[in-house]
């Protein structure tokens, strides 16, 4: 209805990947997606995963991305909170991007309450048991001394490599595209051994690539908001019930 505000909800975008065609083509529908819902937008999240590949070295950054850099900056300086969360791709951002667009940046998951609902936040790699290989791959990558060495690379040299190394991951390679049921959605196991502890409404992730709205319990849910290269998919709370949409 009019006058209304809604959370908008979206991850997934990896921009810059496979090429920079198809990052522009996809880029622009991301815009035109913001535009539609920055009328009614009370607080966006990016839940990670936005850049296919980000480093900030400390006098240059990754080129491309000024129309939705352009944008997020404009929600900014209108008073649209956005926040945005790092993702396995897009784990190296520091200082520049909150300074520039405004975003509030979350390096971990983020806990937070809208009326009577409650809400788990997070990208949700490296989340639940398993996976120890990424585990480690993850550690290393957030070490401060691993990101000091690969500053001192030459950012012609360091952006190369780290594209050659993201383009091989499965947004290249492909996953399922579906639901795989609970003992094998990671996720999914992940939220139910949060809920022992602690009830929240609604586990929101990103990384899965796949759109997805399942019911842990009665009043509980678990939503992954899919991606933008196959599904164009968000999600938006009204303040008592969450949809997950696509655009376009």
């Amino acid at each position: 209805m009019k006058g209304e505000k809604y959370i908008y909800f979206a991850s997934d975008f990896h921009l810059g990947a496979p090429n920079h065609k198809e990052s522009l083509k996809r880029e622009k529908l991301i815009v035109e997606w913001l535009n539609s819902i920055k009328p009614t937008t009370k607080e966006l999240f990016l839940l990670g995963d936005i850049f296919d590949f980000w480093f900030e070295y400390k006098r240059a950054v990754p080129k491309g991305f000024t129309r939705f850099l352009g944008k997020i900056a404009e929600f900014s300086d209108d008073g649209i909170p956005v926040h945005f969360f790092l993702g396995n791709h897009d784990m190296w951002i520091y200082e520049y991007l909150p300074a520039e667009t405004g975003i509030i940046l979350h390096r971990h998951f983020y806990k937070v309450q809208w009326g009577e609902k409650k809400f788990f936040l997070a990208h949700g790699d490296g989340l639940g048991a398993g996976d120890w290989s990424y585990k480690l791959l993850k550690k290393i990558f957030r070490n401060p001394v691993s990101q000091w060495l690969f500053g001192r690379i030459h950012p012609n040299l360091g952006i190369w490599i780290a594209e050659k190394w993201s383009h091989s991951s499965r947004i290249a390679n492909g996953e399922p595209d579906e639901f795989r049921g609970e003992d094998e959605e990671m996720l999914v196991q992940y939220s139910q051994s949060v809920l022992e502890k602690k009830h929240y409404d609604f586990f929101i992730y990103g990384h899965r690539h796949t759109p997805i709205d399942h019911p842990l319990t009665n009043n509980s849910r678990y939503v992954n908001l899919g991606d933008w290269i196959k599904h164009s998919s968000y999600a938006y709370f009204d303040g008592e019930e969450l949809y997950l949409k696509s655009f376009r």
